[in-house]
């Protein structure tokens, strides 16, 4: 397994408890699929967004820090990708 750092940008217009629910069922995704989450990091917060993505002028910023294979990664990218409340997202390699 691999480390990976995964941003990704919620809806701004999510209520606090809907923000929550969903970074937890992302959470979830990951966990399930065999990975582990070391940090979650959300003190980016909401943010303007340099551009509109679809429809949308701000974000919830949230960066998470996780151990994990290539099938748990697919299985996140698949299912984020039709995840309304997510904007964008993106998986890099840490390198730390």
């Amino acid at each position: 397994m691999r480390n990976y750092e995964i941003m990704y940008i919620l809806k701004a217009d999510l209520d606090e408890a809907a923000r929550e629910a969903e970074m937890g069922n992302i959470q979830k995704l990951l966990e399930k699929n065999g990975a582990k989450v070391n940090n979650t990091d959300t003190k980016m917060g909401l943010r303007e967004l340099a551009y509109e993505i679809k429809d949308q002028t701000k974000g919830f910023y949230v960066i998470l820090k996780v151990e994990a294979d290539e099938a748990a990664l697919y299985q996140f990218n698949r299912k984020v990708k039709i995840n309304p409340a997510v904007l964008r997202h993106l998986v890099t390699v840490d390198q730390q």
